[in-house]
């Protein structure tokens, strides 16, 4: 499943980039998070509609999830493309598994740090950045580009504290839980685009196909992937997603837009192998060992 969501998530920077062609950046966040709504929710109905499992609630930590897993991040990353590289997107969608480290030792019982976790997520970083090269970090010259960096860093913070809160959830149904959010998320994103971008206009066909792709395969599909991978195996683990993020946006270039593929590939995808093994040892050993 986190190869799955790597993959996934790999070639959302690209269509996002396609989007902006034609729409704005928060239009593009409301529709996104609009359509991945709908089936998720008539999914959820159908197998019976429940959420929690136990008397305990957490409505607060929910809306939490709600807006920092979806409609936050998106209106920060859809904003923050127009004046950034994408080289630099992705370095901070891997920053993640580094943010996720010293929240999940502090507030996730199991998840305490140690030397190997450590070593491991910075050799990791170590390739992503090998990875994208120094373009990650060169500048695009658009007088925006710094607020634009931050609004990319402030997303990876977002989805990394939406998982930390996510695993402290009481027992929760895993399909209601990748649906409220997305309410929650809809709730605050469309009146957000209304008053920050006004009435958007109406979008042609292509740009219908590509909303239509970003809300029900990185969005709706993924996000019950997302859901199920954190609370099973935890954010630490999940997080270990992001790393993959770069990889695959390079390789999904190459093979999409004839991009030339780095000759650093193989290097950055040892060292970033190397971290994940290193730092999720015992995890994995466990997975493959039941396997």
């Amino acid at each position: 499943m986190v190869a799955a969501l790597g993959l996934t998530w790999g070639g959302t920077f690209l269509v996002i980039e396609l989007a902006l062609e034609t729409l704005t950046p928060f239009w593009i966040a409301a529709a996104r998070i609009s359509i991945a709504t709908l089936p998720t929710v008539l999914v959820w109905r159908v197998l019976g509609g429940k959420l929690w499992r136990t008397e305990e609630r957490a409505w607060a930590s929910l809306v939490c999830v709600g807006a920092l897993s979806s409609a936050v991040p998106f209106m920060l990353l859809s904003w923050g493309q127009q004046f950034v590289t994408s080289g630099f997107a992705g370095v901070s969608m891997a920053a993640v598994a580094l943010l996720v480290l010293p929240l999940a030792h502090f507030f996730v019982p199991g998840e305490q740090l140690t030397q190997r976790k450590v070593l491991g997520f910075v050799i990791g970083f170590l390739g992503v950045v090998i990875l994208i090269g120094g373009q990650a970090f060169s500048s695009t010259g658009v007088h925006l580009e710094t607020p634009g960096r931050i609004a990319c860093v402030c997303a990876a913070c977002c989805y990394a504290v939406s998982s930390v809160v996510m695993r402290r959830l009481p027992p929760i149904d895993p399909i209601g839980l990748a649906a409220v959010p997305l309410l929650f998320g809809s709730a605050l994103i469309i009146p957000t685009a209304f008053m920050s971008e006004g009435i958007p206009p109406m979008p042609d066909a292509r740009t219908i196909a590509i909303l239509c792709f970003l809300g029900l395969v990185p969005t709706a599909g993924a996000n019950f992937l997302r859901v199920w991978v954190i609370r099973t195996a935890g954010p630490v683990f999940m997080s270990l997603t992001n790393y993959q993020v770069p990889v695959w946006s390079v390789v999904l270039g190459a093979v999409f837009l004839s991009e030339p593929l780095p000759q650093s590939l193989l290097l950055a995808l040892t060292l970033i192998l190397a971290g994940v093994g290193l730092s999720q040892f015992s995890a994995l050993k466990r997975v493959f060992v039941r396997s």
